[in-house]
């Protein structure tokens, strides 16, 4: 349960890129090369020991900048919004069960499906699962963990 789903994640950040007062902090872009970056090095520093460790994070993190400058430069707010509703129906999905999402004026889509299930050593209920995205004819798959929190939210842990 330890992967890390970067474009699971960078999808979900998009929407704190604004704040309160309607003014937008950076670009789609911008903030998805960001939390590209950032989540790119955590995957990365989970791989390997010492410098071997340290090369990981750093290519993690370039690697995670691009994809996330990609898909930031590429997702507009109804294709968040539209994968956000499939995300929200994959927590009640049934292990197995593939959820769709279509945004038909950008010809963009994806999926979340529930893989897996179980409990964290806190006692929360946790599910893997795989995603899949499709932005300008490329397709990329990625896996994540998310897990609910006591009030009943879920938040992604790996």
């Amino acid at each position: 349960m330890k992967r890390l789903s970067l474009i699971l994640i960078v999808m979900l950040s998009f929407g704190m890129a604004a704040c309160e007062n309607g003014r937008v902090a950076a670009t789609k872009q911008e903030m998805g090369t960001v939390l590209g970056g950032v989540f790119g090095g955590l995957a990365g520093a989970q791989i390997g020991d010492g410098r071997g460790q340290i090369a990981a994070a750093v290519g993690g993190a370039l690697l995670g900048s691009m994809i996330g400058s990609s898909i930031g430069n590429s997702l507009d707010r109804a294709d968040q919004a539209y994968a956000q509703d499939a995300l929200y129906d994959a927590h009640d999905a049934s292990i197995g069960e593939t959820i769709s999402w279509n945004n038909p004026d950008s010809g963009h889509s994806g999926t979340y499906t529930p893989v897996r299930d179980g409990y964290a050593a806190s006692g929360s209920y946790c599910r893997e699962y795989q995603q899949t995205i499709t932005v300008g004819g490329k397709y990329e798959t990625a896996y994540g963990t998310a897990c609910r929190q006591p009030d009943g939210t879920w938040k992604i842990v790996g």
